[in-house]
């Protein structure tokens, strides 16, 4: 199977499987809410992006404690910005408790809130 194929079938099986604060992160991206469609674990190269905005190539990483400081995430996230991608990074707590604040986080990051 192709390196492809196989990153492909491991975010759809993702996708039926999604995390607490995963689910809670899509309740806030779902249907349109922010003005533009996410797509939720998305395939982009050997990569799968927790939530993807085509129209403003933004990747949101719903993240928890194992990624704090992790040097493959930042190698990660650098070669997808080579790539024209913009990633941003959210914690699982901050999903979980503080939804507007992570709304307008996003918000900001596509350009509906000053900064």
């Amino acid at each position: 199977m192709s390196d492809y194929l196989q990153t492909f079938h491991r975010a759809r099986a993702m996708r039926k499987a999604p995390t607490g604060s995963e689910r809670a992160m899509w309740r806030i991206l779902r249907n349109d809410q922010l003005g533009v469609r996410f797509r939720r674990q998305h395939p982009i190269g050997p990569y799968i992006a927790d939530f993807y905005c085509p129209a403003h190539r933004l990747i949101v990483e719903v993240d928890g404690g194992q990624h704090n400081g992790s040097e493959s995430d930042a190698r990660r996230d650098a070669r997808l910005k080579e790539q024209g991608y913009r990633v941003l990074r959210v914690w699982n707590l901050d999903v979980l408790t503080n939804s507007d604040g992570v709304a307008r986080v996003i918000r900001r990051a596509l350009g509906q809130e000053p900064a």
